[in-house]
């Protein structure tokens, strides 16, 4: 009944749930402003590419010289490497190179005192 009228619209749309080439391109964009702010204003950030999973897309991780990091989504790990050399940074592949003590350091030292889990989103964006 109601599920065959749902399941017939999906079938009618293959796209359906999946992102415009706009709104990716949107999303790289923000991605790309907030990889550039985060690098202007933390000194010594170096970038680990991280490849998609079943779970996860690919996405990029910068880790600032104090340990304090940021995490994205990005279109694809090419667009990853591609930026990281346009900013001139310390490539890593993560999952081949291990992530920094540091970041572990600085998650410690920033975990909330009342959940001891560390903050999904470092820079409070």
């Amino acid at each position: 009944m109601i599920f065959d009228r749902l399941r017939s619209k999906k079938a009618a749309r293959p796209n359906a749930g999946k992102p415009s080439r706009r709104e990716l391109a949107e999303a790289a964009e923000a991605s790309e402003q907030a990889f550039n702010e985060f690098i202007l204003t933390r000194p010594g950030v170096a970038a680990w590419v991280e490849e998609p999973t079943g779970f996860n897309k690919a996405s990029l991780l910068l880790v600032a010289g104090s340990g304090e990091w940021l995490r994205r989504q990005i279109p694809d790990t090419d667009w990853g490497r591609e930026f990281a050399a346009r900013a001139q940074l310390t490539c890593y592949t993560a999952g081949l190179d291990p992530y920094p003590q540091r970041m572990r350091t600085w998650d410690t030292a920033h975990r909330q005192p009342s959940t001891g889990q560390t903050p999904v989103n470092p820079q409070g964006k």
